[in-house]
């Protein structure tokens, strides 16, 4: 009997909540009563169980282990871009700052890195959308690198299947290489013979001519390409673009160059070229006709107490014209460098929209490419332009005598709206005195 209550009381104790809902004592429970207390409790135990399993909160648990990466903020200007390429796919593990995709903007290319690392679960664009900056770009399941290591990619692995076919083939074909030892073969010698028959060659009909091509292409205009039309066209409808024209005797500074190129590149890993001299050339003329630096916004004419010149410089997607900052504070050398930085950047397609921004004077150079002649448009909102062209060997009149002498046509582009003809015109004699003088840059005269 004591025994059956111990016996009854431990079983009450494990069915505690249940009873203290009813209101009774663990001793007035019977055992029955109480096994049947217990099996409902370690029913509701399993079923709060399985509750966790497959309640939402088990998914909230993943989702936070997800991270959702947003189209990044590229520029000021720039709103939205077109998705170029995706560098990974679903299922690829991305460690971080590794490249995942390449948006292109109306400016340059930016490169979008992985902000932590983990494997790509889903992607929410496709190559060449439009993207906004802030949209969902992709989302990634953090975590480290699987165990076995990052999946093979599909060159290696195609690779490998290149090694092993021919490996399956040659060891096909070993049995069969004694086959080709028959005499079979050598019934097939005529054919010298044949040769020098015209008749049995003639009898071939010869390949019939390919005929011209009249297919087209239809191509889409990158971003780029699509805001230096309307950038161009807008210039053309805006300013009041009027050109005017000049040439420089090319001879003192090339004779510059030749005695001092090979010491600055000795001193200062540089080569010296002509564009120097045109940025510094220009930032003397500029300092004495300061609305050639100018620009209009509005009811307003903004004069600029800098010269930050803009440099053109091709690329495969266009035009664009990174900026020289203070130049008129730069030496030769140093303008040098700046322009060396920015082509290595152009052709690497690593410039960035920072170094696009800005500018009050620009510069092309047509001449790098055999441009005789040419009249630039303006970069707006700047109210000017200077175009250099090819240096050639002409006929000159010096001090009475016919020479041969070097020589570059230079034209001003300019908005006639803020800048009248005579500071145009004086701005291009101003220039061809400093560069056909190059003293007057270092005496300032």
């Amino acid at each position: 009997m004591i025994s059956a209550v111990r016996s009854s009381k431990q079983v009450a104790r494990a069915a505690r909540p249940l009873a203290a809902l009813s209101k009774t004592t663990l001793f007035s429970v019977p055992a029955v009563q109480a096994r049947r207390h217990l099996t409902i409790n370690a029913a509701a135990a399993s079923a709060v169980a399985t509750q966790r399993l497959s309640s939402p909160y088990r998914t909230q648990v993943r989702h936070y282990a997800d991270y959702v990466v947003k189209v990044p903020h590229m520029a000021d200007s720039i709103s939205e871009g077109s998705l170029k390429q995706w560098n990974k796919k679903v299922g690829d593990f991305v460690a971080l700052d590794e490249e995942i995709a390449t948006i292109e903007t109306d400016k340059v290319d930016v490169a979008v890195n992985s902000p932590k690392s983990g494997t790509i679960v889903e992607l929410y664009a496709k190559e060449e959308d439009t993207v906004a900056v802030g949209a969902d770009l992709f989302k990634l399941e953090l975590g480290d690198a699987p165990a076995g290591g990052a999946a093979p990619k599909k060159e290696e692995a195609k690779k490998e299947e290149v090694k092993e076919e021919p490996k399956k083939e040659a060891a096909a074909a070993a049995p069969k290489k004694e086959e080709p030892k028959k005499e079979e073969p050598k019934k097939e010698a005529p054919k010298p013979a044949a040769a020098s028959k015209p008749a049995a060659a003639s009898s071939e009909a010869p390949a019939a001519p390919v005929a011209f091509s009249r297919e087209e292409r239809s191509v889409k205009m990158n971003r780029m390409r699509q805001t230096i039309a309307k950038r161009l066209k807008q210039s053309q409808e805006t300013a009041a673009s009027l050109t005017t024209f000049n040439e420089v005797d090319m001879t003192n500074l090339m004779k510059l160059r030749s005695n001092y190129k090979d010491a600055v590149l000795k001193k200062h890993n540089v080569k010296l070229g002509f564009m120097s001299a045109f940025v510094k050339a220009s930032c003397y003329a500029l300092k004495e006709l300061p609305a050639v630096n100018a620009r209009i916004e509005g009811d307003s004419i903004i004069y600029n107490d800098y010269v930050d010149v803009s440099v053109a410089v091709a690329t495969p997607k266009g035009l664009v014209t990174p900026v020289i900052r203070n130049a008129e504070s730069l030496s030769f050398v140093e303008v040098e460098k700046s322009i060396a930085q920015y082509g290595a950047k152009a052709r690497d397609g690593q410039i960035a929209i920072e170094d696009l921004s800005g500018g009050t004077f620009t510069i092309s150079n047509g001449g790098v490419f055999g441009s005789m002649m040419g009249t630039p448009i303006i970069n707006m909102p700047q109210s000017a332009i200077l175009g250099m062209h090819a240096i050639k060997e002409r006929p000159v009149a010096v001090d009475g005598k016919v020479e041969i002498r070097p020589m570059m046509y230079i034209a001003l582009t300019y908005d006639h709206r803020i800048i009248d003809g005579r500071e145009a015109t004086t701005f291009l004699v101003k220039l061809k005195e400093v560069i056909e003088d190059p003293v007057r840059l270092l005496l300032d005269v």
